[in-house]
């Protein structure tokens, strides 16, 4: 009997009792079907954790005002002024830092006409956007001149632009921030959101001289919120970590059994720990998918099992014609791999499906890709021959005599 034989007579013996078999099946369709459904989340989390760590910047690190300690009680990250513009300037200077941009922001309801918006006001210098890879998409971005002079220009980010202007082109026209006027010079490209879920394109960036001048009246002259560092290189990072921290220790006097008042996250740490934990989540939804792979073969079998019970006498008449034991145990061993294949291909269609409905109805975008697809196939037909030997290897085993007699 030949491959081809074997094939369809598998397909027919399906054919024969479809109920049987699409009953047999529908452990392997929902197996299958979670297993690509649940590798495509996972694939989707790691990509875009990805994307939001490129959106934040290469070789970055931020630099926070560090927490204290009064009477025992700890104040929280960023709640003590202890880091300063004069500090961020004296880091940038540091060899293995290529630039730093030291932070302030509050939120102010900004207005153009008779539209407003809250967003989240930031003053910032030119190495900002260098340290963020953030180019303008329409107009330009502000420089030294407009940091030394203080100017009231702003730079928007798209969902800004986007609440404010909608279609029309919001360079040159007025917003009002605090009740002073700014012009326009500039609309940010769409960044999206950062690590923690924030939309990055929801500020008004402005130099950061007039913030401090003109709007954000915070903590002492010289105070900072936060800085953005980049290193030199990918690299250096480490060490750029260190030299500033030994820097600030120098410079805010600290003792070498004190405490450091400030904090240095770099994002290399920050993306391995939530690539980290993407893995594990792929790993986790691919093993529960895997469990209903392990139940569809485990009922392929018990299936298979009454099918050669149900089967005998024709298996003694096809012996009694001179089929070999190999003949049967390939007959039923084609018909577990045949259900198998088939469950799977229809697993991967529904997995489709639901790739496409989670797409269309949630934030994340899910692509089924030829990996998962490959893997589940080949799950499939390892439980298919797994599962389907056994009762294959039993068929084969059976005597013609006996079998013939059996009612």
């Amino acid at each position: 009997m030949n491959l081809m034989q074997v094939f369809l007579e598998a397909f027919r013996a399906m054919g024969m009792n479809r109920l049987r078999a699409g009953l047999t099946m529908l452990g392997i369709i929902i197996g299958v079907g979670a297993v690509v459904l649940m590798l495509a989340i996972g694939e989707s989390v790691r990509e875009d954790i990805n994307r939001r760590i490129s959106a934040m910047g290469s070789n970055v690190m931020v630099i926070f005002p560090g927490s204290s300690t009064s009477n025992g009680v700890r104040a929280g990250r960023g709640v003590v002024q202890t880091l300063t513009l004069a500090d961020a300037q004296a880091i940038a200077q540091l060899p293995t830092f290529n630039a730093v941009a030291p932070i302030v922001q509050q939120p102010f309801q900004v207005a153009s006409g008779t539209t407003n918006w809250n967003a989240n006001v930031m003053g910032v210098t030119p190495e900002f956007f260098t340290v963020k890879d953030w180019e303008a998409d329409r107009g330009s971005l502000f420089g030294e001149i407009e940091i030394r002079s203080a100017s009231r220009v702003a730079v928007i980010g798209a969902t800004v632009a986007n609440n404010l202007y909608g279609e029309a082109n919001p360079i040159g026209q007025t917003i009002r921030i605090r009740n002073r006027p700014f012009e326009v010079i500039g609309v940010l490209a769409s960044k999206g959101s950062d690590l923690g879920g924030g939309d990055q394109d929801d500020a008004v960036f402005v130099p950061f001289s007039t913030a401090r001048q003109q709007l954000i009246r915070w903590g002492q002259p010289g105070s900072i919120h936060y800085a953005l560092a980049q290193a030199a290189s990918a690299a250096q990072v480490q060490d750029a970590v260190y030299d500033a921290s030994q820097l600030l220790r120098i410079r805010h006097r600290i003792r070498e059994d004190q405490e450091d008042d400030f904090t240095i996250r770099d994002l290399a740490s920050i993306a391995e720990a939530a690539q980290g934990i993407a893995t594990a989540l792929t790993l986790l939804l691919g093993a529960i998918g895997s469990i209903s792979l392990l139940v569809g073969g485990i009922g392929i079998m018990n299936i298979m099992l009454v099918s050669v019970t149900e089967r005998t006498r024709e298996i003694g008449i096809r012996m009694a014609l001179g089929a070999k034991r190999r003949d049967v145990l390939m007959q039923f061993l084609t018909e577990a791999i045949v259900i198998c294949v088939c469950g799977g291909a229809i697993g991967v269609g529904l997995a489709y499906a639901g790739s496409v409905a989670i797409t269309n109805f949630s934030p994340m975008e899910v692509g089924i890709s030829m990996t998962g697809i490959i893997i589940a196939f080949s799950f499939s037909a390892v439980i298919g021959i797994f599962f389907g030997f056994y009762p294959a290897k039993r068929a084969s085993t059976l005597k013609p005599v006996e079998a013939l007699r059996y009612e």
